[in-house]
């Protein structure tokens, strides 16, 4: 799943979400596979997007439709 605004840095989406700043979280596609985006629970993150390599990659905690912690 992708974030956004689209973060270069774990570091920087670390820094945003501690601030509390609103971060939205999406799947790309996500309607053709059936992969929704929870309400609660776990979800797993890189970035940048693509068409940029990967360079970061982070566990997410939803609460409510949040996220709320970047580890």
């Amino acid at each position: 799943m992708y974030v956004s605004p689209n973060f270069k840095t774990k570091k920087a989406l670390k820094e945003a979400i501690a601030s509390g700043r609103s971060v939205d979280v999406y799947q790309p596609n996500g309607d053709l596979f059936n992969v929704q985006v929870p309400e609660n629970g776990r979800v797993t993150l890189e970035g940048p997007h693509y068409p940029e390599p990967h360079r970061w990659y982070a566990t997410g905690i939803m609460e409510g439709g949040k996220l709320v912690k970047v580890s």
